[in-house]
């Protein structure tokens, strides 16, 4: 019987999108040729492009082919020549809703501690995941404007807070808590003494579900208290689990502790139906076509999708051959800062991946 070949949706988007994008295409199809398993790639013509050339954002046909895919692969949406939010509701937001991605995936994962901004710390102490609520809060868009345009004009946004949104993702958390078998910690991430409603059910929630999980430790803290021990403490961490604000927020800053946006990447995960990996570093437009943006966090999300469609031991290897290029090749995780171009650090990935293909 023939292996199954993996259909993935490749969208290279915007600005230095299509460049890093490129780059873990080209760990793909090393790694699947050393571990044997047999791939498709769709390539998609969506972003700021099309947009500005067609009118179209995200075309019910082709929403429904990514439906139909293994995962997505995309490089970046953005377009400075557009107004913001335009792309981003209608492609991002969209995916994440419509294909009900309720779990944002990122892992803060310390490669080199030449490239952390903390005094002291090492890849041991610098080791978490986020998991973000992706379908829900402040991002719902629910709420609107009273007397828009005068002096007595009122802005109303408004957090949506499902107990099955919530429950899910955090149930998500502890599994995978469970599955990564390291501190065996999960830390909601709230704000119960303010926001009294929202995280009132979160926290509930989230005790709750902990009785379930007798050999993974749960606790609680501010998202301010969060934010000041990911920089003086982060070995504290093992998976932080909230909503989609905070978890937004607090990414970015997990970013700059593992090295910087180069080296962040993240998942829109439905853990039952099609889910989207990407850099999170956005489409970076002053670099676009020169050839010195950093592609590892576009090939960490190539290593993420490998791990959801089932193929753990090539995910291993990308991750593994990222670390030791990190450690051994590079001078920054900064773009054009390090010491190779783009396609050049995606070249000595191939070439770790070639000589310990074992």
């Amino acid at each position: 019987m023939s292996k199954k070949t993996y259909k993935i949706a490749v969208i290279g988007g915007d600005g230095t999108g299509p460049e890093v994008v490129n780059e873990g295409l080209k760990v793909l199809k090393t790694v699947a040729a050393q571990q044997g398993f047999a791939y498709e790639t769709i390539s998609y013509d969506i972003g700021g492009e099309r947009y500005r050339r067609t009118g179209e954002i995200l075309p019910d046909s082709i929403f429904q082919e990514l439906e139909k895919v293994d995962a997505i692969y995309l490089g970046a949406i953005g377009d400075p020549n557009i107004k913001p939010g335009i792309l981003e509701k209608g492609i991002l937001l969209r995916m994440r809703f419509e294909m009900d991605q309720y779990v944002n995936l990122r892992p803060v994962v310390l490669y080199d501690p030449r490239f952390c901004p903390l005094k002291d710390k090492t890849e041991d102490d610098i080791d978490f995941i986020v998991v973000r609520e992706n379908t829900e809060g402040l991002y719902c868009g629910a709420g609107g404007f009273l007397k828009k345009g005068t002096k007595d004009e009122i802005a109303i946004q408004e957090s949506i807070n499902s107990y099955k949104g919530v429950e899910r993702v955090i149930r998500f958390a502890f599994d995978y808590a469970r599955r990564r078998n390291k501190r065996k910690k999960v830390t909601l991430c709230g704000k119960t003494n303010v926001l009294t409603y929202a995280f009132d059910l979160w926290e509930r929630v989230f005790y709750k579900v902990a009785e379930e999980y007798s050999d993974i430790e749960a606790e609680y803290a501010n998202v301010d208290a969060i934010c000041m021990w990911m920089v003086k403490s982060p070995e504290w961490f093992d998976v932080i689990v909230t909503d989609n604000m905070f978890g937004d927020i607090i990414t970015d800053l997990g970013a700059m502790i593992q090295g910087g946006m180069g080296i962040a990447a993240g998942g829109n995960i439905n853990p039952n139906g099609v889910s989207m990996f990407e850099p999170i570093g956005g489409s970076a437009p002053k670099y676009t076509g020169k050839n010195v943006i950093n592609p590892l966090a576009a090939i960490c999300a190539l290593s993420m999708l490998l791990d959801k469609i089932g193929e753990q031991q090539a995910a291993y290897k990308v991750e593994k051959a990222v670390k030791m290029v990190v450690k051994d090749k590079l001078q920054s995780l900064s773009a054009g800062k390090m010491g190779y171009s783009t396609s050049e650090v995606g070249d000595l990935i191939v070439e770790y991946l070639s000589k310990n293909s074992n």
